[in-house]
């Protein structure tokens, strides 16, 4: 079923509007899901099978099963978009509280339809560097956040790439902008080219000046939270929630704490105050050492990444 009915969901109609030249509005398309819900699945019997294209996680619906298949007749029992409602109540709820559209979504549907270059070119074209360091440009150190921590470049953002469940290319195309020169640090040679394959699977590959492991020298290191403190003096941090916009409505960890979305957080850092250090949380940890290690690029002041222990306050 693709990218239109999903287990739990149906596919969401907000990307073409942004994505290239595509002028085709939300409204139109939500109104189109309507029709496909209510009249293409009709003749279909219960049992038939729903493979979907995408399961939790994914950023192209809200409510998504990680099931990885079903049947229609569980979909017409369990999926809000089969219950009995009006279409303009089906296209409220639709559009309501979807998740955010990265940075690489657009560029891809242009470079998909114009066809991209040859992959084979684009990734021989790309340096890899043994000790060395970057001069300009942006830089994305991949490994580990202890690692990144304990030593990194100097205005580096920590998007971990140590494991294939983390969502390293999903972060990648939502932090750095289509056409933005970037290197990316790794912890060694044989990181490399699984690294690159990675960047080359949202057409990246183009804009990657360099692939790099850390020179000897120049490194800086990141200062740890003290806890305890906080935990007791939680009003002497200004504390910022990046969790996406929907996950905060759900609910707040710190009644205080500052929404800035991890993907627009380049954009809205120098509207953070900085009259106290900065403490920085998502939801368990991986987006934090991002977020935190952004606002540590962009602001001259102290600031800690909560990480894992944010459990601790849910």
């Amino acid at each position: 079923t693709g990218d239109t009915l999903f287990i739990g969901d149906v596919g969401r109609p907000d990307l073409r509007e942004k994505a290239g030249n595509m002028k085709a509005k939300r409204q139109e398309l939500a109104e189109a899901m309507y029709h496909t819900i209510q009249e293409k699945f009709k003749d279909l019997p219960d049992d038939a099978v729903v493979y979907p294209a995408h399961g939790a996680g994914s950023l192209c619906g809200k409510n998504m099963s990680d099931d990885s298949s079903s049947t229609l007749g569980n979909e017409r029992m369990g999926n809000w978009a089969f219950q009995d409602q009006s279409k303009e109540d089906f296209v409220s709820t639709l559009l309501d509280s979807q998740p955010f559209i990265p940075s690489y979504f657009g560029y891809d549907v242009d470079l998909n339809k114009a066809g991209a270059p040859s992959l084979r070119d684009a990734m021989a074209s790309v340096p890899f560097k043994i000790n060395e360091s970057v001069s300009k440009g942006i830089i994305i150190d991949v490994r580990d956040e202890s690692k990144f921590k304990a030593h990194h470049l100097p205005g580096s953002i920590n998007i971990q790439a140590v494991s294939e469940n983390s969502k390293f290319e999903t972060w990648l195309g939502a932090i750095v902008k289509p056409r933005e020169e970037f290197h990316i640090v790794v912890e060694s040679p044989a990181d490399m080219v699984p690294v690159l394959d990675r960047v080359c699977k949202i057409g990246y590959e183009q804009q990657l000046s360099s692939i790099v492991t850390l020179p000897y020298e120049s490194m800086v290191t990141t200062d740890t939270l003290d806890l305890t403190d906080f935990k007791k003096n939680p009003d002497k941090y200004t504390i910022v929630d990046i969790r996406n916009a929907s996950e905060v409505e759900e609910g707040k960890f710190f009644e205080n704490a500052l929404s800035h979305p991890l993907n627009s957080l380049r954009d809205t850092a120098d509207e953070i105050p900085r009259d106290k250090p900065i403490v920085v949380h998502c939801a368990g940890g991986y987006r934090s050492a991002a977020g935190s290690s952004i606002l540590a690029k962009e602001l001259d002041q102290a600031v800690y990444d909560l990480g894992e222990a944010v459990n601790e306050f849910k």
